[in-house]
This record gives C-alpha cells, sequence and structure tokens, in this order.
C-alpha cells in the first residue's frame, strides 16, 4: 500500500518542479522594468541638465547685461543683447518693459508679446524672477528671467526644451509621455497622449522621473510596459524554455526519488500498522552493584526485506506528521508482550518509553497507558515515561493534566537531554520530574585523565537540588563511569555495557546479571565517598 505521505510529497515536488515556469514571466518583467527605468531616468536626466543650462545662460547673460548697462534701450544696450544671443546656445531674446509690461524695445527688433502661464517666482539667492510663458508665435513654453532696474524691467528668454514636443518624443520609445511641470505640480508642458495613463493611474507602466539641479523644474516619462516588453521577446523565450527543460528534469527526478526512494517517511504508516516498528531495549545499570536496574525502550524498523532503518531518519517526520503516537502505542503494546514476564519476576525493574510534545496536547494517553499496562505483569510503578528537553512542553493546561494524571497512576516522569535545550530549575520543577537524564554530550567530557568537569558537575548538582534520580547517557569508558560514581551518579547506560538489544538477548543479559550481586570491576573512587542517600 502506497502511504499517503509519498503521494503528498509527490504533488509538492510537482509544485516546485514548476515554480522555476511560473516564475520566469515575473522575474523578466521585474529586469524589465528595472532596466527600462533605469534608461528613462537617464533620458530625463539630459532633459533636465539641458533646462538647467539654458537656465544659467540665460541668468547669467542677465547679470551682465544689468551690469554693464548705464542706460536701457540705447544702441550699446542693444548691441550687447544681440552679441550674447548671438554666442549663446540657448538665448531667445532680451526685451526692456516698463511697469505695465509695455515693451520699450528688445534686441531683435520686434514687438514679441510674451503670454505668461505660470505665477511669477522669486529665483532663490538672486534677484531676478521667473515665468514661464508663451509667445504669440505659439512653440515650446519660454522661461523668462527677469530683473528690475529702475522703473523698468529687463527680461531675458530661454527655451524650457531645445525641440518641439513631437522631435522631443523622437528620443523615446513610441507612445511615451513625457510630461514638465514646477514641483508644486504646476503643468508647463506635455508631449504624448496621457488620457490612457491618466484613466489608469499609472498601472501597468514604466515610469521615471528627474528634477533641475537650479529650477523647482521636474521632468516625468511614462511608456506602456507591453510596448516595452515586447523588445525582451526573444530573452522571455529562451529562458521560458530552459525553466521548462529545467523543471521537466527536476520532476522525473523527484518522481524517480519518491518511487524508488528507500526514507522510511514514505511508507511510515504501514510499516506501523504492520508492526515493523520494533522495541529494542538499551539496559541501564547500577554502577555501584552492576546489576541491570532498568531499560529504555528504544525503536527500529525492521522492514521486510530485512533492512534495519535507525530511528533518526523517520522519528521527526513521525512526530511532525502524528505518527509518533500510534507508534508509541504500538511500541507500548510490544513492551507489554516483551517484559511481562521479566517484570513480575523484577518488580523493581524500571522501563523508560519515550513520549513526544503530541502526546501532552492530548489527554488521550492517560487512557491508552491505563489500558494497555492496567491488567498486565508490568505495574504503573515500573514505568518511566520520558519527555525531552530540547522540545520543551507548553505551559499548557492540557500539558498539566496529563503529568498529574500518570503521576496520579504511579508512573514516573524523566526529563532526556538535559543540559541541551532551553529549561531551567524551575521549569522542571513545574512539571514534576521524577528523573533526570545527562545527555552523552557532558559525559564526552570525561576524559582519562579528567579531574574535575565543571559544567557536568553542575548538573548533578542541580538535580541533586531538585532531589530527583540521576541516569547518564553514552557511557562508553571505564574512565567515565569511575568519575561518574565517584560524583554519587549511580544509573548509567552506554555502550560500555551493551547496545540497545532485542528483547531476547535483553532478557538474557537480566539473567546474566541479576543472578546474583556482580559488583562492576571498576576501582574505587577518588575523592568523597558515595553517600547512602545519592546510592539509593
Amino acid at each position: 500500500m502506497t502511504s499517503r505521505y509519498a503521494n503528498i510529497l509527490t504533488l509538492i515536488a510537482a509544485i516546485l518542479a514548476f515554480l522555476p515556469v511560473m516564475g520566469i514571466d515575473w522575474l523578466i518583467s521585474s529586469y524589465v522594468r528595472g532596466k527600462e527605468e533605469l534608461q528613462l531616468s537617464t533620458q530625463l536626466g539630459s532633459i533636465t541638465d539641458r533646462i538647467d543650462a539654458s537656465a544659467l545662460e540665460a541668468m547669467s547673460t542677465l547679470d551682465h547685461l544689468v551690469a554693464d548697462s548705464t542706460s536701457l534701450c540705447t544702441p550699446t544696450f542693444l548691441t550687447s543683447a544681440r552679441t550674447a544671443i548671438e554666442a549663446g546656445l540657448y538665448l531667445k531674446n532680451v526685451s526692456v518693459t516698463n511697469g505695465d509690461g509695455v515693451q520699450y524695445c528688445d534686441a531683435l527688433g520686434a514687438d514679441q508679446h510674451f503670454a505668461p502661464v505660470t505665477e511669477t517666482l522669486s529665483v532663490p539667492g538672486e534677484s531676478q524672477t521667473l515665468t514661464v510663458g508663451r509667445f504669440a508665435d505659439g512653440g515650446t513654453p519660454v522661461l523668462r528671467f527677469s530683473e528690475v532696474v529702475g522703473a523698468r524691467t529687463v527680461s531675458v528668454f530661454a527655451p524650457l526644451v531645445a525641440s518641439t514636443p513631437q522631435l522631443l518624443l523622437n528620443r523615446f520609445r513610441p507612445l511615451t509621455l513625457v510630461r514638465l511641470s514646477f514641483t508644486n505640480g504646476v503643468p508647463l508642458m506635455t508631449a504624448g497622449d496621457g488620457s490612457a495613463y491618466d484613466r489608469t493611474g499609472g498601472a501597468d507602466y514604466v515610469t521615471s522621473s528627474s528634477i533641475a539641479a537650479n529650477l523647482p523644474i521636474r521632468a516625468e516619462a511614462a511608456v506602456p510596459f507591453a510596448i516595452v516588453k515586447a523588445d525582451y521577446a526573444d530573452l522571455t523565450m529562451t529562458l521560458t524554455m530552459l525553466a521548462c527543460v529545467m523543471s521537466g528534469a527536476f520532476l522525473v527526478m523527484a518522481l524517480q526519488f519518491v518511487r524508488r526512494s528507500k526514507l522510511p517517511a514514505f511508507d511510515l504508516e504501514r510499516a506501523i500498522a504492520a508492526g515493523e516498528i520494533k522495541p529494542y531495549y538499551q539496559p541501564v545499570i547500577n554502577l555501584r552493584t552492576g546489576e541491570l536496574s532498568g531499560c529504555e525502550v528504544l525503536c527500529r524498523w525492521e522492514k521486510r526485506n530485512g533492512e534495519l532503518v535507525m530511528p533518526g531518519t523517520f522519528i521527526d517526520f513521525a512526530e511532525i506528521t502524528g505518527l509518533a503516537i500510534p507508534m508509541t502505542l504500538s511500541l507500548m503494546q510490544q513492551v507489554k508482550s516483551d517484559l511481562s514476564e521479566l517484570c513480575s519476576r523484577r518488580p523493581d525493574l524500571k522501563i523508560s518509553i519515550n513520549l513526544f510534545e503530541g502526546h501532552f496536547r492530548d489527554s488521550h494517553i492517560i487512557s491508552d497507558v491505563q489500558a494497555i499496562f492496567g491488567n498486565s505483569n508490568i505495574s504503573f510503578r515500573q514505568l518511566v515515561f520520558e519527555i525531552t528537553e530540547r522540545r520543551p512542553l507548553g505551559n499548557s493546561d492540557t500539558a498539566k493534566t496529563v503529568i498529574a494524571g500518570l503521576h496520579k497512576m504511579g508512573v514516573r516522569l524523566a526529563m532526556d537531554d538535559v543540559g541541551t535545550g532551553h529549561s531551567n530549575l524551575a521549569y522542571m520543577q513545574t512539571l514534576g520530574v521524577d528523573v533526570i537524564k545527562i545527555d552523552k554530550v557532558f559525559v564526552d567530557m570525561i576524559k582519562a585523565d579528567t579531574k574535575v568537569v565543571p559544567v557536568l558537575d553542575g548538573l548533578i548538582s542541580m538535580c541533586r537540588d531538585l532531589g530527583t534520580e540521576i541516569v547518564a547517557e553514552g557511557v562508553e569508558t571505564e574512565a567515565q563511569a569511575l568519575y561518574l560514581r565517584s560524583r554519587g551518579v549511580v544509573m548509567a547506560q552506554g555502550f560500555l555495557f551493551a547496545p540497545a538489544l532485542k528483547v531476547g538477548a535483553f532478557k538474557e543479559l537480566a539473567r546474566a546479571l541479576n543472578s546474583g550481586p556482580k559488583a562492576l570491576p571498576l576501582a574505587e573512587p577518588i575523592g568523597s565517598q558515595i553517600t547512602a542517600d545519592a546510592a539509593a
């Protein structure tokens, strides 16, 4: 039977495989938009630079004419004005008017009527003023810079842009809209049809803007994104085809992986139902007497083809998917069948079974334990349920109810992996922990010549303060066993004594170790002697 989780994984693989295809349009659009905005900004920058140059030339010419002329509208003044216009790049005319705007003279000898389209603005830091308007002959807007000299006003005119709106648009893409305005929003000039842009609010357009350095004038441009993207059709096609090839290859490999994979997550649900998850028993040894004090129930996946899968491969998946709960119930049923006889003969034997954080969010675990062990030869006081410190329990009412219910039956609670998580003394006191298991990472700090391990000694001291039993995990050398026993740690498990065993081998070990008192062949501890309380 195919696990439904394999089907889910296949669907996820298919979605992931086609993400590049689905995302290629977004990637290309982002690239095109960014590149075109930069290009628009460069083009608009050249326009505002030109406006700045025109304005600076006009203001400089006005300063020179006012400073060099003792009187206005004289032949000398008009000659100087014409010379400035001929030498300048942008100047259009110079005129002198009275306070009512009546023209006295102009450099070109023609009466050009100027119609303002904006209010007159002061030029920051200058005595001059700026007005934008048009001459009677039409054409592009004109900048008029003026300065009052006595009862008269001298004005210098320069074009806002040096070309007509149509010529201005020739440097942009088709259907581009260009607008020039004061920074306060007063419009000066529009090139192109802006009705579609205004109607859509600028949606699906590439836009950019630039502001003149010396004048409050902004240049803005907008071009339909469809027009821009059409120039990248070849790039879009190439990348789309490449993404399709890559996606197809990934999908094929993913499907083959799901079909052929030996990862247990794909078939874990079926394995639990078939009883392929087997309990293995890690002996817990009394360091003082050498007797077997109990065991920790670990699990292995014994596949039908004889392959043995270690729990690190599938435990996390089982916990995430909720399969850890039925898996634990299956293990408890097998433990009852395997160890009932041994527990009836050894009522002091302790059996530790691992629970997961999910068990403490479901109060049914209490009734499950009651149903499985209630009428068996394994008494509740022989059961120890372990929780890991790596994933501390939430301080919920359900967790408290589960812990209280287990304690009420006589079951003891152990904290596993102590020292590797985020728990503290107050947390473990709140849980009502009866046994603390010191993680292998701290036991490994003990070397052959080690005299003191401050971190480990601190953990042992904390356990004593809590009044809990201590079990050391991962004991692999005699030096470690000696050091632990010298610190009052009595219970230990690890490869020094035995690995996790099948039930038959575990029962044989129990008979061998508990047939009579057998002290471990360890030297007497150096330092303080084991007290009666520590050894209990």
